[in-house]
């Protein structure tokens, strides 16, 4: 069994679920819930312990701090782009902002750069969810000046990437976006899946799902590898993946050094508390986080971005080798027309289909 419970000499209990996607995801939840239960007491009566601890120091003159009130909070947005296509590119995304305590969504921090779609226009970037950004003739140029507008001259060495590499990178940036104004430190982890990564794993698990799931792995340990180890919190806003509502043993395998705690599990609200790293860290799943939350937001528009730069690349390559072919954005009705007109010159270049058909 991959799962399995540790009681330290302090009481506390911590527990490891490994290799999750070897499991289902309702197996292992059932697997894990009597710990979770028990976890729950003993952090009742550790937080009950501190506030007596607390109580003593304040009583005694000496200077306390408590969670996240001394530190600006890390607020860490996930998002997701090109899960349906059958063409091109998965692209997953994280971005770390150090926002005061006060405004964990961003929004309020962000308004003297950037506005949203729905707000008057002020010749700010344009930061929202990718969808409203892209919308209309001009969406993929709206979509480029936000990305490199917020990130500037750090685009793209600020990506830390986490699957597949892609020259992409070196060559998506444009001139004339740099901005040098002091916004919102970030960081960014980009997992970059290609149909010949994509395939293997639906064809070892049965499910495109685990793709999202082994995704968010990587990218919560990857960011919170970047993050200074100062105990500065860490508040992860992702929207909900796949529409699961369960995520404890995906978390618990993301921070394998801590002890994940379910505090709420819903269709409007997954949210998770993990003890034992040094800091506060809390992660919620919620319906359409991309509204909600400018780090989702960021983190939607890089996902988007990116996946429009390897599609136009897709269709550059394929139409030179196919004239008269009209370009795809992947989704499945159109790729059925587009993979039948490409099948003939996949032949004569041997470009096999796992390289680039995703299976589902």
């Amino acid at each position: 069994m991959s799962a399995w419970v540790r009681i330290s000499f302090r009481g506390m209990i911590s527990t490891w679920t490994g290799a999750f996607a070897e499991m289902s995801w309702k197996a292992t939840q059932r697997l894990s819930s009597w710990m979770i239960f028990a976890g729950m007491s003993f952090e009742r009566i550790f937080r009950k312990m501190l506030l007596g601890i607390i109580a003593m120091a304040l009583a005694s003159g000496v200077p306390v701090f408590y969670g996240s009130e001394r530190f600006m909070p890390w607020c860490v947005g996930i998002d997701e782009a090109g899960y349906g296509p059958n063409l091109g590119p998965l692209v997953q995304a994280t971005v770390a902002m150090h926002l005061p305590d006060h405004d964990h969504a961003g929004w309020e921090t962000i308004r003297p750069f950037g506005r949203r779609v729905q707000e008057a226009e002020t010749g700010c970037l344009l930061i929202d969810d990718s969808k409203k950004v892209y919308a209309g003739v001009d969406g993929f140029e709206k979509l480029e000046a936000g990305v490199l507008g917020w990130f500037g001259d750090h685009w793209p060495g600020c990506i830390h990437m986490v699957g597949d590499e892609s020259e992409l990178l070196a060559e998506c940036y444009g001139d004339g976006f740099g901005h040098t104004l002091p916004r919102p430190v970030s960081r960014i982890a980009v997992n970059y899946v290609t149909p010949a990564s994509f395939n293997p794993v639906v064809e070892k698990h049965g499910s495109k799902g685990t793709v999202l799931g082994l995704g968010v792995v990587a990218l919560l340990r990857s960011i919170l590898g970047q993050l200074p180890q100062n105990g500065d919190a860490v508040h992860v806003h992702a929207d909900k993946q796949g529409g699961r509502h369960f995520y404890g043993p995906l978390l618990q395998e993301a921070f394998e050094n801590g002890f994940v705690v379910a505090e709420k599990e819903g269709p409007l609200e997954s949210r998770y508390r993990v003890l034992e790293l040094g800091r506060e860290v809390v992660v919620k799943f919620t319906p359409r986080a991309d509204g909600a939350s400018a780090a989702v937001a960021l983190a939607s528009m890089v996902c988007k971005y990116l996946r429009e730069l390897g599609m136009r690349e897709f269709n550059e390559f394929w139409g030179s080798h196919v004239p008269g072919l009209k370009p795809t954005a992947g989704y499945p009705e159109d790729a059925k027309r587009y993979y039948a007109a490409i099948r003939e010159a996949m032949v004569k270049l041997k470009i096999e289909p796992d390289a680039v058909w995703r299976r589902k």
